[in-house]
């Protein structure tokens, strides 16, 4: 949406790393089968700019898994005007996940 661009009308990078987040702990969920809290970004490439009215897809695979964290790993890819020939990777990311319990705190991980 154009509130989410910079001054150059490009989306804001905080737009599309907070979506990233949301895409991975959609996966670190799954395998600690309950809470889990971002704890590192240990990267995140920028490869090419979004524009608004991009469609944007995530895909999540899990990279590592801990005791209690796991680490995953995202990539983004933008279409342009709904052109199947136009997507291209845009993003990259690798992101750590712990599994909490009801307090807040670390807990181990499911079998």
């Amino acid at each position: 949406m154009p509130a989410d661009t910079n001054p150059q009308g490009d989306i804001f990078g905080g737009w599309l790393m907070s979506q990233v987040d949301i895409a991975g702990s959609i996966l670190a969920v799954q395998r600690a089968q309950g809470r889990v809290a971002t704890v590192a970004v240990h990267e995140f490439r920028f490869w090419q700019p979004v524009y608004v009215g991009d469609l944007v897809s995530c895909y999540a695979e899990l990279a590592h898994t801990g005791r209690t964290s796991v680490r995953i790993k995202v990539e983004v890819y933008s279409e342009r005007e709904r052109d199947p020939a136009s997507v291209r990777q845009v993003a990259t990311a690798s992101i750590t996940y712990v599994a909490v319990d009801e307090n807040s705190r670390p807990r181990l991980l499911p079998g």
